[in-house]
């Protein structure tokens, strides 16, 4: 029998609160962060509205030789491995060199201080780029930074596959355990506010340009027209069960049941798209029945052709308005690869605490046969869910998180 994979600690940084208990009672409580950008000066955009961390000084959390070296979203992604660390009660420097990985996803890499660098060459001259640019900027710098940071010295990598990117680095790293790798962090935390990033992300033409942020991001609506950036993500301790037992490990959220991903045809071709077979493949891994899943966690790109795709593949698994949908997102904005590990991360603390929480500000159009959390959480035994994520240019991930057996 192949190893069990489950979940002993979370690292959360989101607009809606830094930490687990902060980001959890704003999402029961249906706080949203949506606002108007204040990284930058959003006027001359189309698009003004983000889901920003406020408050988050990186000078009081990590140390000061780390800061000249580090994109935002490298300090934010320190704190969350540090925060899953604390929470899994695991002293990384404490464990065997070669024990515990690090595997994340990033959608953009730290694009804010390459916008910073691009700046001052153009402005002042080659001499006034930091060496540390070489690396800031790269995909994979978070994965290197927080094993550098820890010690870690297991399997490492980054998957870049832009919002499905964080279920699959959370698949890779289930399958480092499998093969005999004690412990993983793994998860995403993506941030890149700023002008140059904001430029990148307006070419995708799925940005929404409402000023209103109740009204600005809302999928599965007949008013949807498009979703809101935001910054931040979630990190995952990821372990064998056997090795959690063993270490007495003060909780386990929940087991990665199954996973699967997909790519859909290229446009204009006449193949259906992907995502239900991903559902359909990430319910054989975990060996579950679609009765067995108790919510769904949607990827909610709030753009009518594809939240379309994505009711119809959910129906065709689920039937009719037969297993409750949500998109905690609308509060927090889309997180790019960040998105689905904190989407997993709520579907731990929904099973943990027996409610789904509400997708705000949508009202269910009726061309959509789902059943659709909005308004308030509501209560419900969770015992597995299905997290689903969509990245531009096709790519499908769907993974069956459950709770642990006791």
């Amino acid at each position: 029998m192949r190893p069990r994979t489950v979940v002993t600690g979370l690292g959360i940084v989101a607009p809606t609160g830094l930490g687990l208990t902060d980001y959890w009672a704003a999402t029961l409580a249906g706080r949203g962060a949506i606002d108007r950008v204040t990284r930058f000066d959003p006027s001359p955009y189309a698009s003004r509205l983000a889901g920003e961390i406020r408050g988050f000084d990186a000078k009081e959390h990590l140390p000061s030789r780390l800061l000249p070296q580090t994109d935002r979203m490298t300090r934010l992604a320190l704190v969350s491995a540090d925060w899953a660390f604390a929470d899994a009660g695991v002293v990384p420097s404490e464990l065997p060199d070669y024990d515990v990985g690090v595997i994340t996803a990033s959608h953009s890499g730290g694009f804010e201080f390459g916008q910073n660098e691009l700046r001052a060459l153009w402005s002042k001259g080659g001499q006034y780029v930091s060496a540390y640019q070489s690396f800031a900027w790269f995909y994979a710098v978070n994965s290197g930074q927080i094993s550098i940071r820890g010690g870690l010295r297991g399997p490492s990598s980054v998957v870049v596959s832009d919002q499905a990117g964080g279920l699959d680095a959370v698949a890779q790293a289930r399958r480092q355990i499998r093969k005999g790798t004690r412990m993983v962090i793994s998860g995403a935390v993506d941030a890149s506010i700023c002008p140059w990033g904001w430029v990148a992300q307006l070419t995708s033409g799925r940005l929404a340009t409402s000023d209103d942020p109740e009204r600005a991001y809302l999928p599965f609506d007949g008013r949807a027209a498009g979703h809101v950036p935001g910054e931040g993500g979630a990190l995952l301790v990821l372990e064998n069960a056997e090795h959690a037992l063993e270490r007495n490990a003060p909780q386990v959220y929940g087991e990665i049941a199954g996973h699967a991903s997909t790519v859909d045809p290229r446009p204009g071709s006449d193949r259906a798209p992907t995502l239900q077979r991903a559902m359909d493949l990430a319910l054989a891994d975990a060996d579950l029945a679609p009765d067995d899943i108790d919510v769904v966690f949607a990827d909610a790109a709030a753009v009518p052709d594809l939240d379309r795709a994505e009711a119809e593949a959910i129906t065709k698994v689920f039937g009719v308005r037969s297993v409750p949908v949500t998109a905690p997102k609308t509060m927090t904005g889309r997180l790019y690869s960040g998105a689905a590990p904190l989407d997993l991360a709520a579907a731990f603390l929904s099973m943990r605490d027996g409610v789904i929480p509400p997708t705000t500000g949508s009202t269910l159009s009726p061309d959509y046969d789902i059943d659709l959390v909005t308004g308030a959480p509501r209560p419900h035994a969770v015992r597995a869910a299905l997290v689903l994520a969509r990245g531009q240019g096709g790519f499908n991930s769907a993974m069956v998180v459950r709770a642990a057996h006791h």
